[in-house]
């Protein structure tokens, strides 16, 4: 299984470095694998974050998304690697990202991570 890589991710200038505004990204056919089955998990991801000098630029968000495609990793795992990798490129003010994975088994699980995380 492959390691996804947040080198794919692009970038460009904020155009309103000055203003708080919030852009919500919705990836609705997410793909990841199970670690413990093989089998693919679907969901959605959905990412919401208000950018400080930098924003991510959509077709590389979708090529280093499907990196997912072949990565065995639990829900937890993959939702806070995104957030990671986003973090990591963009240096936004604040993200968070929801990941609504489709039932399996009867169970649908939600992962929603955020950064700067809230005090605990």
């Amino acid at each position: 299984m492959s390691q996804p890589t947040r080198d794919l991710l692009e970038t460009f200038a904020n155009p309103f470095p000055n203003r708080d505004y919030l852009i919500d990204t919705v990836c609705p056919e997410f793909t990841s694998m199970c670690p413990k089955t093989g089998q693919p998990d679907f969901g959605t991801i959905t990412i919401s974050y208000i950018p400080d000098q930098l924003c991510y630029e959509l077709k590389s968000l979708k090529i280093y998304l499907q990196q997912y495609r072949n990565h065995g990793a639990f829900y937890e795992n993959v939702t806070n690697t995104i957030l990671d990798d986003l973090v990591a490129v963009t240096q936004p003010r604040w993200m968070k990202i929801t990941a609504d994975f489709t039932p399996r088994g009867g169970i649908r699980t939600t992962v929603i991570v955020e950064h700067p995380a809230k005090p605990r």
